[in-house]
């Protein structure tokens, strides 16, 4: 059995949090922020960053509105989530990112990181957050619960 990583990502206009699972896929670790160019540059680079990692699936954080429901960003989100798909050939799912955010903002509070140095590493953290809700709800609903 070959074991590969999950990759997910917090999808902004201008940056692209990104964070990694391990290979047997239990943990999520924050990676990177990208500062996106143009659609097609960031696929590129996205597509490639994920062929590089051993990646076989590409979670993306879906900015619902707080009831849940669909919004312009959610919209936009999902047909980059699609042209990323039918350009990497790997499968993309999605994960509700409601509240991540400010889950990574606490996260880095806490840890005294300075407002500016927050900035910076607030996307890559809250795509971690994002990646290990997901792992909680696929490990959930396999062992039925």
């Amino acid at each position: 059995m070959q074991y590969k990583k999950i990759m997910c990502l917090d999808y902004g206009d201008a940056r692209i949090g990104i964070a990694f699972s391990d290979f047997l896929q239990i943990t999520a670790n924050p990676y990177q922020i990208y500062k996106t160019v143009s659609k097609q540059e960031d696929i590129k680079y996205i597509t490639q960053l994920a062929h590089s990692n051993d990646v076989e699936l590409i979670v993306i954080g879906m900015p619902y509105s707080m009831d849940g429901t669909t919004n312009a960003r959610t919209e936009i989100t999902k047909k980059f989530g699609e042209e990323l798909e039918n350009f990497s050939k790997i499968p993309v799912d999605y994960e509700d990112e409601r509240l991540s955010s400010f889950e990574a903002e606490e996260i880095l509070r806490e840890k005294k990181v300075s407002p500016k140095e927050r900035k910076k590493h607030l996307d890559m953290i809250s795509a971690a957050i994002i990646l290990d809700s997901y792992l909680k709800n696929k490990k959930r609903s396999k062992n039925g619960r």
